[in-house]
């Protein structure tokens, strides 16, 4: 099947490899330029998951503030300096601040959620199951999905990315990692806003 260069540029553009493989994809998906995107993203991931296990102590901390009323500051570490000074790296960390003082969430992850709060938001969920009267083999698979519903907000690697409401930011995370080639961990945040304590 023969694809045209313009979309094997653009996709090079777009995934950051090379027009060899570009064009490789393309063919594999027929010409279908988004489904050769969707399949390089996916491809892109994988590795991306298996990066996860990498130290990051590098990084970059960075600030944003909105209308002098939310302030926010974030930590992000990759694994060198050298991707902590590209443009790409840059730009990501400061998505995840915008993402911060759009969304207040109010962990980084799951496992940051303290136990009491996790175990208080599934009693709740369980007795307002049990009071409107759900079938009992279902009680439990009803309880967890409102507690993951519960916190999707608050977590915010679980929020819906500001900038693309098919991915989350664990999605967004996962595709800088496959661009950068090394693992990047959202660390820490701190969002303040005027008037409002926490």
């Amino acid at each position: 099947m023969a694809v045209s260069i313009e979309d094997i540029k653009k996709l090079k553009e777009l995934s950051g490899i090379g027009l060899t493989d570009a064009k490789a994809a393309l063919v594999a998906a027929d010409g279908d330029f988004d489904k050769a995107l969707e399949a390089l993203r996916k491809k892109g991931i994988t590795k991306a998951e298996k990066k996860g296990d990498r130290e990051a102590r590098e990084g970059l901390i960075d600030s944003y503030v909105h209308g002098g009323r939310i302030g926010v500051i974030v930590e992000v570490n990759c694994e060198t300096d050298f991707v902590a000074r590209t443009d790409g790296f840059k730009a990501f960390v400061h998505e995840i601040a915008l993402q911060v003082a759009s969304m207040s969430p109010t962990y980084v992850n799951e496992s940051q959620i303290p136990e009491a709060e996790m175990d208080r938001v599934r009693s709740e969920c369980r007795e307002r199951t049990i009071a409107d009267g759900k079938p009992a083999n279902m009680i439990d698979k009803i309880v967890d999905g409102q507690v993951k519903k519960h916190f999707a907000e608050k977590v915010l690697l679980s929020q819906t990315y500001i900038k693309n409401e098919k991915q989350t930011v664990e999605d967004f995370l996962k595709e800088n990692i496959a661009l950068t080639g090394e693992n990047l961990v959202i660390r820490q945040f701190k969002r303040i806003e005027l008037g409002v304590n926490e």
